[in-house]
This record gives C-alpha cells, sequence and structure tokens, in this order.
C-alpha cells in the first residue's frame, strides 16, 4: 500500500513518534510510507533519521495556503490511504479531498482524551468525511461514540504498540554507570514531554514531601513547562537531587536505571507510551486513572494508582514503594507480562496494517 501520514504538529512527544514507529513498522512490511508535515516541525527533522520519507508542506495552519499546499499534493501522487493525526491536518485532508475527483481514503487517528467540540461540523468530520477512525484506547472510542455519534463500526481502538526488546529489564547498576548516575543511590524517574498535564509539578512536590534522602528524581524529556519546572526545583530546594536530563535518543537506558517510575498526568491521556514503556522495563509504576490509562494498568496488580492532582496520594504511593522492595518487585513484574500480552509492537503493526487495507479497498471501490 501508498500510506501518507499528516501531522501538523510542530512539537514532540508520544504522538509524533507512535507515528514513526508506525511508519518505519510498515515500510519493514512491504508498504511505502511517508509523512508530510511542516518543514519547522520535529518530525520533519526526526522521520529520516528513523528511515522515514519526510516532505514539508506548509500545513501547521487552517488556512487557505495550507489546504492548497496538501490539495495539489493529493492531487498529483497516487496514494491508497491518508493517515492524519492532528485537527489541523485532519480538517484540512477531509476539505482537499472532497474537492479531489478520485479522493483516497482517510484514516484519523485521534491520540489523546481532550473534550471533542459537540457540533456539526466536528460530528461531519467524524461521521461523514473520514473513513475510519482510531483511537489510542478504548474509552477514546466510546467518547467517539457516545458523544459525537460516531458509528461503531468505524471506529477501533488500536493502542501504541512497544517493542519488547528494545524496551526490557537490564542491569540497573550497568545502566547508572553508562549514564554517570550515582550507584549507591535509589532513582524515581518520569519520561514524558514537560507539558502542564503531565503533572510534573505534583510530582515535585509528593517527592519534596516524601522522606527519601537516598533517593534522586530524575525528569528525561523537554517541552514547554521546562523553565516553571526548573523554576519549582530552585524554589523547593531540591537542585541536588532532581536532574533535568532532557530530551534523550535512547529513553530504555534511563528507564532501566530507575527503581520506580511515575507519570501523575491529569488530562489530554489516551494509554501513554511511557506507561508501556516502563511496563516493558518490568519498572513498578504510580500513576493515575486519566484518559486510557487504565487499560494498561491495573491498581495493586501492575501500578498503585492515585487521583489526579493530589499530591498526598502521591506521596504516600511513593514512599510505599519506595520502602518495599518486594512489593517494587511484583509490580513490576506482572506489569511486564500484561505489557508482553496486550501491547507489543507487531500486534499494532497488524492491527494497523488491516485496517489501512481495509479502508483501501473501501476507498478505491468509491
Amino acid at each position: 500500500m501508498r500510506i501518507v501520514h499528516t501531522e501538523a504538529s510542530c512539537g514532540w512527544g508520544g504522538q509524533e513518534i507512535r507515528i514513526l514507529e508506525e511508519s518505519s513498522g510498515l515500510i519493514e512490511r512491504g508498504h511505502e510510507v511517508l509523512v508530510l508535515c511542516p518543514a519547522e516541525s520535529h518530525i520533519y527533522k526526526e522521520g529520516p533519521r528513523r528511515g522515514v520519507q519526510t516532505i514539508a508542506l506548509p500545513i501547521g495552519r487552517k488556512n487557505l495556503k495550507g489546504f492548497l499546499a496538501l490539495r495539489s499534493w493529493l492531487a498529483s501522487h497516487a496514494v491508497d490511504v491518508v493517515n492524519t493525526h492532528s485537527s489541523t491536518d485532519s480538517w484540512l485532508a477531509a476539505l482537499a479531498c472532497r474537492t479531489l475527483r478520485k479522493p483516497p481514503a482517510i484514516v484519523r487517528t485521534r491520540h489523546i482524551s481532550s473534550p471533542i467540540p459537540d457540533n456539526f461540523p466536528t460530528r461531519w468530520l467524524y461521521a461523514k468525511a473520514v473513513s475510519h477512525v482510531i483511537t489510542t484506547g478504548e474509552s477514546l472510542r466510546r467518547q467517539l461514540i457516545d458523544k459525537v455519534g460516531v458509528p461503531a463500526a468505524r471506529v477501533t481502538s488500536v493502542p501504541t504498540g512497544i517493542d519488547p526488546v528494545r524496551f526490557s529489564p537490564g542491569d540497573k547498576a550497568a545502566a547508572r554507570n553508562a549514564l554517570g548516575l550515582d550507584p549507591d543511590k535509589h532513582y524515581l524517574g518520569i519520561v514524558a514531554t514537560l507539558r502542564s498535564w503531565k503533572g510534573h509539578l505534583y510530582l515535585l512536590e509528593a517527592f519534596a514531601n516524601a522522606d527519601l534522602p537516598d533517593w534522586e528524581l530524575l525528569i528525561v524529556g523537554d517541552g514547554p513547562m521546562r523553565e516553571k519546572i526548573e523554576a519549582k526545583v530552585a524554589e523547593m530546594g531540591l537542585g541536588e537531587r532532581v536532574k533535568l536530563v532532557g530530551q534523550q535518543k535512547r529513553p530504555e537506558d534511563w528507564l532501566r536505571a530507575l527503581d520506580i517510575f511515575a507519570l501523575p498526568s491529569y488530562a489530554n491521556e489516551g494509554v501513554p507510551q511511557a506507561v508501556l514503556q516502563a511496563m516493558f522495563t518490568e519498572l513498578p509504576i504510580i500513576t493515575t486513572p486519566v484518559g486510557a490509562i487504565l487499560e494498561a494498568v491495573t491498581d495493586e496488580e501492575t501500578a498503585l494508582v492515585v487521583p489526579p492532582k493530589d499530591v498526598a496520594a502521591l506521596t504516600g504511593a511513593l514512599m510505599r514503594l519506595a520502602k518495599a522492595p518486594e512489593l517494587r518487585n511484583r509490580l513490576g513484574g506482572t506489569a511486564r507480562a500484561s505489557a508482553l500480552e496486550s501491547f507489543s509492537r507487531q500486534a499494532m503493526l497488524l492491527r494497523m496494517e488491516h485496517i489501512f487495507n481495509l479502508q483501501s479497498i473501501h476507498g478505491h471501490e468509491n
């Protein structure tokens, strides 16, 4: 198949990483896949490094220039399926394809659980303009069916799949030595784009409240909240115990160095890749029941789940895990076993390939 992804976002996070992981996996399976995106976007630069062709188009805004550019490209290239990802490129692709004599099928992937407008244009986009909708979790699927009225047969949940070899448990001491970390300390960590709803500020408060002098907090990732997080670290006097290590090309190395992983998100989540990566790495996890997170973890079985924005509960969970290595081992072991069963990269690729194939056939028939 000839598959084209569109992505208007210029940021970098789980959504963009999924697009490239999925693309590279389907390329390995023999399909032609490329990404249309703004020249200034992170994905435009990162794609070729991962073996995925990216083409620059001015589709970062909902305007005539973006519409004409996308329409012109689609009119001059044979495509089986267009997979859109953000609101802006989804609208541009939907309108552009409406003006083409033989448009490709459109598959819209919805990655996050943010509110969906309840209006006619939104219902037209999801229920009429696109052939199929992919969500990254079942709760997001139900949101589209129940609140937007998308027919259930036109929406499929395909959680992001993780490579179980790349993200696997390893020697913590060796990982720490390789990263220049103190092998005698314990490490709590979060791997996430520095956005407000990921809950970094709540994690900092909980870490400051916990009586854990031998522990350090590693914050892996970058993003718009960096200055606020740095200011909070300074304000709370945590400079010696908190490290912001920035965006890392090999997050698996940092995960292997951790004793506990935390993601205290309070909004906008599907099934976060970071939680899945931590599960595959056999880490005990502290997280929240936001978005579709509970489709990946079960409280007391594969993670400790606390209410969002609840610093006291987050502190309690952290203290409990820090003081109980046997609980950490149990949660980590059951987390990896659960992830291997339900969230492999291969399973994601097979499901996406099947959906694209069905929509490609449907598009050519129409």
